[in-house]
């Protein structure tokens, strides 16, 4: 069984986008999959794609055939940079200042700072 690791078409007419699938080589490109490895969306600007390269790696290291496409995104993921997870407080204190101040969590969170409780 050849497998291929290669683009599979999704979306609507006019607006495609594709999901990067490692599928048998025998299949149809929107045919049954092995295994989903990422998306790509070229209608998006900037960052247009995702790629869980340790698993790209893996169906490559074992004998998969990598499409033209799928190398050039491989490419691409390789030279971005490692972006670290942000810690919870830090998305805590960003979502709280993003709320408006009408909002009902404000309103909840004003009323218990006034009482004293929170």
């Amino acid at each position: 069984m050849p497998v291929s690791v290669r683009l599979k078409r999704m979306g609507n007419r006019n607006r495609a986008f594709y999901r990067v699938v490692a599928a048998d080589g025998r299949t149809a490109t929107s045919g049954r999959t092995v295994e989903e490895l990422g998306w790509y969306d070229p209608r998006k600007d900037g960052v247009n794609f995702k790629l869980d390269l340790p698993r790209v790696n893996y169906w490559a290291d074992n004998g998969a055939l990598l499409s033209c496409t799928v190398k050039n995104l491989i490419k691409r993921a390789e030279k971005l940079p490692v972006s670290e997870p942000a810690p919870a407080a830090a998305v805590a204190d960003a979502k709280a200042a993003t709320e408006a101040p009408g909002s009902v969590a404000s309103a909840v969170a004003g009323d218990a700072a006034e009482s004293g409780t929170a």
